[in-house]
């Protein structure tokens, strides 16, 4: 199934998900657009003069590269930055004032951990609250390199007993009894994880402890708890899954598919379940909006039994501020990001393994982009 027909048909699901009302649109923007403004995205950006810093996700990295390039195209006096250092070190700079923006694979905690909420303290750094603007969607695949083994079958609680190092070898009788016929080597296993803060570690543990919680006792988080050997950002575990035979990691299909990685099916009791566009779909449409007004943070069920539903999916956010203490700031995260959330770019994430944004989704996002200030 093409990359393409993920991206809609995943987009149709999350529309269904979400059915968000229509707001009117309000852009108070004051700066020059670029000669020959209209519908296509960059010649309608309200372009700037200066540099933009953000940084987080790697996730979404070859998206927002796309968004970048389509922006600085036509404006050209426009720098801006993005440095992929994982969803935790984004939101930290954030808080930090560092970044004008960050990009999450989790919405800001609105709960104490580690002495701190999230929400509150960069609504703090805002002095405005904060907000969660789903930006790219897209399902984490459980990706392997193991010679000889073109398909593969997990379930929450083998895959939790494989990264937590309790099954070491290939050829283990709980991977065997969920791979009838299939001639399994005895090859060491090689977990790799996200050795940076990372929102694709957290929404993988999250699935973990959802659906095989006997198996998986850590909590969830943005650091990894479990066994293996860290490598930085979703490039690092992929291009070492890529170099080693037995290698195992969680990433963005996305990078799977950019470094040729086979990925499991997964059987959450109803049967194996492949990585397709329908799969992912089913679950991202039992997501629920946990945000209100322009915050549109989602939740969604990682331990679904719904008999076709490939249960990892993620959902990039940009972090922004409602109103920015420097005006100047805020027109052009404004700008950027109605570039990033334009039907041109967000047409083109297909290209790269990514879902575009649902009309429903679209219209609300366009709404809280047009609402910075």
């Amino acid at each position: 199934m093409s990359v393409s027909r993920i991206s809609a048909l995943g987009a149709i699901a999350l529309s269904g998900a979400l059915a968000l009302s229509a707001c009117a649109s309000e852009n108070t923007s004051t700066t020059t657009s670029p000669a020959g403004s209209g519908t296509a995205a960059g010649s309608s950006a309200d372009c700037f003069t200066g540099d933009l810093k953000a940084e987080g996700s790697s996730a979404q990295k070859n998206a927002i590269d796309e968004a970048i390039s389509v922006f600085q195209n036509v404006c050209t006096d426009a720098n801006i930055d993005y440095q992929p250092t994982g969803s935790g070190a984004g939101i930290k700079q954030f808080i930090a004032k560092q970044v004008d923006f960050a990009g999450s694979d989790s919405a800001l905690k609105t709960e104490e951990k580690d002495g701190a909420i999230e929400s509150e303290d960069a609504a703090k750094a805002c002095a405005s609250p904060a907000w969660n603007l789903p930006m790219v969607t897209g399902p984490i695949a459980i990706a392997y390199n193991v010679a000889g083994v073109d398909k593969l079958v997990l379930n929450a609680d083998v895959t939790a007993k494989i990264f937590d190092g309790k099954i070491t070898v290939w050829n283990d009788p709980a991977i065997a009894a969920l791979n009838s016929g299939v001639t399994l080597p005895a090859t060491p296993i090689k977990v790799y994880f996200r050795s940076d803060e990372s929102g694709t570690t957290e929404n993988f543990t999250k699935y973990l402890k959802a659906a095989a919680p006997e198996a998986w006792s850590y909590e969830t988080s943005k650091k990894w708890t479990g066994k293996g050997e860290g490598k930085e950002k979703s490039a690092g575990v992929a291009t070492a899954t890529k170099g080693q035979d037995g290698g195992i990691t969680y990433v963005e299909l996305s990078y799977a598919e950019q470094n040729s990685l086979k990925m499991a099916a997964i059987d959450s009791g109803s049967g194996p379940v492949e990585l397709t566009a329908e799969s992912a779909g089913k679950t991202v449409a039992t997501a629920e909006q946990t945000g209100t007004g322009n915050d549109l943070a989602l939740k969604i069920d990682y331990a679904t039994k719904e008999a076709g539903a490939y249960p990892i999916v993620l959902v990039t956010y940009e972090i922004v501020c409602s109103k920015y203490p420097d005006a100047e700031t805020g027109k052009k995260v404004k700008a950027f990001l109605k570039t990033f959330s334009s039907d041109e770019v967000q047409g083109q994430l297909g290209q790269q393994g990514y879902a575009p944004l649902p009309a429903e989704v679209a219209t609300k996002v366009k709404t809280a982009v047009d609402a910075i200030s």
